[in-house]
């Protein structure tokens, strides 16, 4: 039986309920965070809680809890839900109103909302263990504040399900100028000529907590050459190697874009290499 929080209290997840009348039901109106966690020991999380902070600011959502408070309800999830392999999602909405009406009501409580579910092992640098993807492509036509975590996924839904109907494990996305953003749940990377390049953060793509981490410990190292900057889709089709990154995935390969051959269509060992270094430090962050 899973054991969630909902407006603190712990309880079996069957039995959180919320008011049909909460904004995040009504408008999506919320931001959410997801925490890998490994044995009780959590990936990224200050930087989650970070971004979860930042997204609530954006939106004009007022929650007094400080990282500690975030840390001891993960830990607690945690403890309650066996320590296993577990992702731990957590949900701030506006909260809930005595009437649908779109601009912010000055005098709601937020929900706050969060569950503990299990996760696969964590990715192992193997070339023979990797877990490959095929992924399709398609213009981004979601809104343009995509760096903020909202719980309203619907384009983001749309985007993955044009591929998942193929078949494919994503869809990698462009904007109108046929640069790539990133895919529908995922950030993206390329490698070309041993250099791994990813878009810039702005508001066409996620600041991804595994894409921090990915570049950070790449720049700690020294070995691999990174560069942060606009690729076209030209690029992609052509690069030797193309990654999707994400706190679930961590960095995974792609072989096959649209039915064709990622480079040789083998997982390449720039790969390896990145994926070594990331699992080596990831519970540093």
């Amino acid at each position: 039986m899973s054991i969630a929080f909902l407006d603190g209290n712990y309880l079996p997840l069957e039995e959180a309920k919320i008011s049909p009348m909460d904004r995040g039901f009504l408008f999506g109106d919320g931001i959410y965070e997801v925490v890998p966690s490994y044995a009780g020991k959590m990936v990224g999380f200050a930087p989650h809680i970070a971004r979860m902070q930042s997204g609530l600011a954006a939106v004009g959502i007022k929650l007094d809890w400080t990282e500690q408070d975030w840390s001891e309800l993960c830990h607690r999830l945690i403890d309650e839900n066996g320590a296993g392999n577990l992702g731990i999602y957590l949900h701030v909405s506006r909260g809930a109103d005595s009437k649908r009406f779109h601009a912010f009501p000055e005098t709601v409580t937020p929900t706050v909302f969060a569950f503990a579910f299990e996760i696969a092992p964590a990715p192992v640098a193997d070339l023979a263990q990797a877990k490959a993807y095929k992924v399709s492509t398609n213009q981004d036509l979601r809104w343009d504040r995509c760096h903020i975590k909202s719980t309203a996924l619907l384009g983001n839904v749309l985007h993955f399900q044009q591929g998942y109907e193929k078949g494919h494990g994503e869809t990698l996305l462009y904007n109108a100028n046929n640069e790539l953003t990133e895919a529908s749940a995922c950030n993206a990377f390329i490698v070309k000529d041993n250099v791994v390049i990813t878009p810039p953060l702005d508001n066409q793509l996620l600041p991804g907590i595994t894409r921090h981490i990915v570049l950070d410990t790449l720049r700690r190292d020294g070995s691999i050459a990174i560069e942060e900057r606009t690729v076209t889709m030209d690029e992609v089709h052509s690069a030797d190697e193309v990654w999707i990154t994400s706190s679930s995935k961590e960095i995974a390969p792609v072989t096959e874009i649209d039915g064709v051959p990622v480079g040789n269509g083998q997982v390449g060992n720039m790969w390896l290499a990145a994926q070594t270094l990331f699992s080596a430090g990831k519970f540093d962050y």
